[in-house]
Formats: C-alpha cells, structure tokens, sequence
C-alpha cells in the first residue's frame, strides 16, 4: 500500500518549469516583435538604422577620427585640417571658464564642496531603509542654500547670516545622523542617541529634554564653527558658465514647486480675495515670455527701489526665474488637483479630516503622482531657458561657449564650444528624463510597468 501511495505521488509530483522557447524571448524574439514585427516596421526599422549609421559616422569621422587634439591656435587648426575636423585644444583650453566662468581658479574647490555637498545631503533619499525621506528633502530645500551661498560668495557674514549658515550645517549633520541610525540601526535617531547615553529607560519628559539638549549643543557647535570660519569673498559678477546655470536652474527648481502648489491651491480656494491674487499672479507671468520678464526685473525693478538701494544682478535674475517658474508650475499642479475624483474629497470628509490635512494626506499626493511627466517636463524646459540670462549680462554656460570663439588665438571657433553645451545639456536633461520615468514606473503611474 506504501508503495502505492508513492508511485502515485511520483506519478503526480509537478514537473519542473521549461525555458521559454527560443523564439519567444531573448534579444532576437524582442527585433522580431519591435522592429521587424510587419514590412512597414521592417523598412522603417531599416532607414532609421541607415540614417543612425550615417548620421553616428559623420559625427565621430569629425569629431574624434579627424579631430585636432593638440594646437596652438585656431590657425593651426586649419591648416592641419580644415573644416573638417573638430579643433578640441581650444575647448580644453577654456573648459574650466565654460565650468565655472571667471570664478578665480585657486578657489574652485569651494564651488566642488557645495555641489558635493548637495549630492550627499541628497543621497539618504535613495537609501532603502531610510524613513525620513520627506524631512530630509525639506531640510535640503530649507538649510543647504544657506550653507552653499556661504562657500560660493563668502565674504563677511552678519550675525543673523551666520545663524542660518549654522542651521546648513546642523541640518546636515542631522541628515546624515538620521540616515546611518534607520539605514543601519533600524531605529529613529532619537533612540540610537538615547541608547549611546544610556537614557533608553529614563522617562518621556526625560528623554525629550535630552534631545532637545543634544540639538541644541550641535547648533551651538556649528555656530562657533561659523564665528571661526572665514573665507575669501567672490564677488556674483565672476560666476559663470554650467555653475552659474545649475545655480539659477536649481534655485528656480527648487522654488517652483512649493511655490506652485500654493499658487495652485490659492487659485482653487474659495476665498475670493486669495483666488484672486493667485490667479492674477499666475496669469501675469504666465501671459508674458521669460525674457521680458528678465528685462523688467534687470533694468525696472532699479528704478521702483528707495533711492541708493542696489539689488544684485543676479539676484534680480534668480527673482524673476522663480516668479516665472512658479506661475507655469502653479498650472500643472491645478490640473492634477483636477484630475482627482470627486469622490476622494468626499471620502477624506467621511474620516473627518479638514481641508489642510486632506489635501496633505490624500489629494495633493495623487495630483503630484498623476504630474510627474509634467512637472519634470517643466522642470526640464526652466534649466534650458536660464540660457536666457545671458541677454542681461549674466555669462553662463552658452555665454561663456560664445567666449570661446571671441578669443583672439581661438577666433571663429564656434561650433566645438556648442557641440560641448549640447552634450551638457543632453547629459543632465536626459538624467532627470529617465528619473522621471523610473519614478512614475515605481508608483506604478504610467501605462508602462514592465
């Protein structure tokens, strides 16, 4: 009976999953299903692949097999070449001023810190474990400017400028802390602190105490750091070139999108008087194009100003970017808001919750998801668009590539330069494209979630 028993459960025992046959997968079942699926995909798959190979060929036949890597001078150049080769020693040669502008060389470093320090003040955000993700990016939105105005401009600080100098860098001692306690620890900070003092057992009102005790010996730490820190001051009108560019996009981003949801929800609101300042605010930047706006801000914003105020040049750019931003972002976010079924307002009344605290948990977090494409696409065109600050005077990254080619030894020397901002541009517009994409495939938003 035994034996029975098992020859029927061999008899039965499930069989181990086959490899999927050849021709439905792998690298030659995706050509055949993408590119060569019918005759009109097929021949189109074979003209785009005919243009790619002459297109590709030509680029690098001029840009890296009949180059010029070493000279002297555009004339040389030309003589070794011609036109038909790119002539990359005067590329190289300004690089540093297409990087940073006029930004003295000796003092770089402080321009590499800060934009490091960005990348780790950012970086907990894609650690798994992290929790605080939303504290920490506001702390980076909030502190970090502060604290990279400081190593940009340097220069004396005031005794208020060095309070939030010191926050930055409370803030990112805090980030960092919080981050190494729930990435490895598991826990908050607040008990790995606890739990290094041995106060774990100690009660509440205790344990608060301490914390806020910890803090606020941090704080006074970093302000003394700030009493003894002093760095040599830059003035605004060195900046220049992919720093003057990030340092412009970046505070317009940043801006933007905080800015445009409160723009978006005044407009909603059935306050008269906030719906219609918001809207008024949102139609007249939005009614008028960027660089008018550039110009209003550079050239009339002076004259409405008490008399002997002077308003940084580059602040008064900054200004009208965020405005700007703001004002189209401010759209995007209202069409989110719309696209939200009636039924989710309903639904965050019937738990009870007010206005603020359904738009916080509920409404806005499905508007920004449903958005995604959008705001990114905003936030790619507003980095492309601070190109337009150069008709004010301001020497970023494309005014600088015009540089290249007005210098005497590298005269007539255009399209190299511009060949080198098109590759920047493609490298951090294509970065933030492809986050976008990963980010609405992991909240599981698009029509593609493979």
């Amino acid at each position: 009976m035994a034996e029975t028993h098992a020859e029927t459960a061999l008899i039965f025992q499930p069989k181990p999953a086959r490899p999927a046959p050849a021709a439905a997968s792998g690298p030659v079942a995706w050509m055949r299903r993408n590119l060569f699926s019918d005759v009109p995909n097929a021949l189109m798959t074979l003209l785009g692949g005919y243009i790619l190979f002459v297109v590709v060929g030509a680029v690098l036949d001029w840009a890296v097999f009949g180059a010029v890597w070493s000279a002297e001078s555009r004339r040389e150049c030309l003589d070794a070449v011609g036109r038909a080769g790119a002539c990359w020693p005067g590329v190289a040669e300004w690089l540093p001023n297409m990087i940073y502008g006029l930004y003295p060389k000796e003092l770089v470093w402080r321009v590499n810190l800060g934009f490091l320090t960005l990348l780790l003040w950012i970086a907990p955000l894609f650690m798994p474990r992290v929790v605080s993700k939303v504290n920490i990016g506001v702390s980076a939105v909030l502190l970090f400017p502060f604290l990279a105005s400081y190593w940009f401009h340097g220069g004396e600080m005031g005794l208020l400028w060095r309070v939030f100098v010191a926050a930055g860098i409370w803030g990112f001692v805090w980030v960092w802390a919080t981050a190494l306690s729930e990435q490895f620890a598991g826990r908050p900070i607040g008990q790995t602190l606890l739990a290094a003092l041995g106060a774990e057992d100690a009660a509440d009102a205790d344990q608060r105490r301490i914390l806020r005790i910890a803090a606020a010996l941090l704080y006074v730490a970093a302000l003394a750091l700030t009493l003894a820190w002093r760095l040599e001051e830059v003035g605004t009108r060195l900046w220049g070139g992919l720093f003057l560019t990030l340092v412009i996009s970046g505070i317009g981003i940043t801006f933007s999108l905080p800015a445009g949801i409160l723009l978006a929800l005044g407009r909603r609101s059935d306050m008269p008087v906030i719906s219609m300042l918001s809207t008024a605010f949102i139609e007249l930047f939005r009614s008028v194009p960027l660089i008018t706006i550039l110009f209003m801000f550079n050239t009339m914003m002076p004259l409405f100003m008490p008399e002997g105020t002077d308003v940084n040049q580059l602040l008064r750019a900054i200004v009208a970017v965020c405005f700007f931003a703001a004002a189209y972002m401010a759209e995007v976010i209202r069409g989110g808001l719309q696209a939200i079924p009636r039924g989710q307002y309903e639904a965050a009344s019937s738990l009870g919750l007010g206005y603020w605290r359904s738009t916080q948990l509920i409404v806005m977090p499905q508007a920004l998801r449903i958005m995604i494409p959008a705001i990114v696409g905003n936030f790619i065109g507003l980095f492309k668009d601070t190109t337009l600050v150069s008709i004010i005077g301001l020497f970023d990254l494309m005014s600088m590539a015009r540089a290249v080619g007005e210098d005497t030894k590298w005269l007539g020397l255009f399209i190299e330069p511009f060949f080198v901002v098109a590759m920047i541009y493609f490298v951090f517009c294509f970065a933030m494209s492809s986050y976008s994409i990963g980010l609405e495939k992991k909240l599981a938003q698009g029509r593609d979630r493979g």
